[in-house]
């Protein structure tokens, strides 16, 4: 973004080490960002990325080296000493409280235990100046709860320029937001650095990196393996050097619809709907939308864990009936839920007996209701192998896995046995760009075999690239499908910013 070559050295790392028992997460990582500077920091799943930061922030010791703040060593473990020295963090999950203001939340903290109140007046006057200078318009009187996440990310902003921050880290700050909520908090970002602030910049989306940045730290391993000047590299670059080798991608050819699997007519339930979305077999249909905006209840219900209120909803030709779970199991619904630790795995279960979780009545592993122990861990070896997941063995707890292990083996679980229906919630949220490709061909597999593929995320770039159908999702209403490459990013944006539907209707 800038010409910071030649600004001082804000932040200096030198020789930051940080072990696990025998796994070294950060291996001797130095680097410096100066007043001024984009740098982003890219790196697989696993890589050290959050590591690295939780040592700045005084959360983790390091095993060995030193971290400067303007040449001044800062403590380690100490988070307010890490405050005190102007670092600041927006993480992808905001932490603010919904029930207080904007005001408050942005001045909760700043002021000593002993004061007998806040200076409302001063605190909103500088809120208001800072608004106005970095293009972060938001009601310092609104509710958090009120807010769209747009505005919630301004807040996290301006709380730590309220803190006056000098280094700014911001993870995955695009992840849930429109195109054009983006755009505005790039314009910001420009801003920001134009006035000497230092930003850190942490996200999987190479395109935005390469918007965004000045330079470009790559790390595999633990190590820091790459240091790139934006301006001298390109994305395909970027991928080869976080994965150590060339990326395949998935070869995405003209779907061949077939008969419609799922119907749904006017379904409604809680504040969803009504909804009209037919799936067809050999198709990817993509639902795009901003957090928040129906998709989790839309997600539910075709998994059998919310019943419709209203409305009628037929898997092949034939009606639901009594919609549950294990219904929507028996008709042959496949899922790859959104929460992968809360909801797609039981962290302290074995990985054979989450694999075998939703088959465990099935006579393959079961016999009188007790499991089949060794028929159990054959389809887990095979699973491992077949899905290469990297893992101590089929016998080792599950919340040993990385995140991207982790949707491997829930892959695994859903795609095993040629599901005619498949339900992918957010599937590649948090992955690195290999694992992002792996997902992305085995969805490919599924639907040229003839599988029907809802794939609802909040990447809009995934959605338009392996979705065949394109719906998008605003306030529990889904707009009329448009096919591949029909509607622009920014008309997609648009709608999911609400443009274009009748919400009252």
């Amino acid at each position: 973004m800038t010409g910071a070559a030649a600004a001082p050295v804000v932040l200096r790392l030198e020789g930051v080490t940080k072990r696990f028992g025998p796994l070294t997460a950060n291996d001797a990582i130095s680097f410096a960002l100066r007043r001024g500077e984009v740098v982003a920091l890219l790196g697989e799943n696993g890589a050290g990325k959050t590591t690295l930061m939780s040592i700045l922030f005084g959360h983790y010791l390091a095993d060995a080296g030193r971290v400067a703040v303007e040449g001044r060593p800062l403590p380690p473990g100490d988070t307010r000493a890490a405050l005190a020295a102007g670092l600041a963090m927006v993480h992808q999950h905001f932490t603010l409280a919904d029930s207080m203001s904007v005001l408050e939340n942005i001045a909760l903290g700043t002021q000593p235990l002993w004061s007998p109140r806040l200076d409302r007046g001063r605190a909103l006057k500088r809120i208001r100046e800072m608004s106005a200078d970095f293009g972060l318009e938001v009601d310092p009187a609104a509710r958090i709860a009120d807010l769209s996440v747009g505005e919630r990310q301004r807040v996290e902003i301006l709380k730590a320029l309220y803190r006056e921050a000098r280094v700014l880290i911001l993870d995955e700050p695009t992840a849930v937001l429109t195109p054009q909520e983006s755009e505005a908090l790039f314009a910001t970002l420009r801003r920001l650095v134009a006035r000497g602030l230092a930003i850190i910049f942490i996200s999987h989306k190479l395109g935005e990196v390469m918007a965004v940045s000045d330079r470009v730290l790559v790390l595999r391993a633990g190590r820091l393996v790459g240091e790139r000047a934006t301006a001298e590299t390109d994305r395909h670059a970027l991928a080869e050097l976080m994965v150590g080798a060339e990326i395949a991608r998935p070869d995405i050819g003209p779907a061949q619809p077939g008969p419609a699997l799922v119907e749904m007519k006017g379904v409604t339930v809680g504040g969803l709907g009504p909804i009209d979305l037919t799936l067809r077999g050999g198709e990817i249909t993509g639902i795009a939308g901003v957090s928040g905006n129906g998709q989790a209840a839309l997600a539910e219900v075709l998994s059998g864990t919310l019943a419709p209120e209203a409305g009628t909803l037929a898997i092949e030709g034939r009606a639901a009936g009594a919609w549950s779970p294990r219904a929507a199991l028996a008709s042959g619904i496949a899922r790859v839920p959104e929460d992968r630790h809360g909801v797609g795995v039981i962290g302290d279960m074995s990985v054979t007996e989450n694999l075998v979780a939703e088959a465990y009545r099935a006579p393959a592993f079961s016999r009188r209701g007790w499991m089949k122990r060794p028929a159990a861990r054959d389809f887990a070896r095979r699973v491992i192998r077949d899905y290469e997941v990297k893992c101590p063995g089929p016998e080792a707890p599950a919340r040993l896995l990385s995140g991207g292990n982790m949707q491997k083996l829930i892959l695994g679980r859903a795609l095993d046995g040629a599901p005619r229906i498949i339900l992918a919630s957010q599937p590649t949220r948090g992955l690195d760009v290999g694992a992002v490709a792996y997902v992305h061909a085995r969805l490919l597999e599924a639907r040229a075999r003839g599988a029907a593929v809802l794939l609802i995320s909040e990447d809009l770039d995934e959605i338009m690239a392996l979705s065949d159908r394109i719906h998008v999702i605003s306030r529990g209403r889904l707009s009329p499908a448009s096919a591949r490459g029909e509607l622009s990013i920014r008309e997609i944006g648009a709608r999911m910013a609400g443009l274009g539907f009748d919400h009252a209707a």
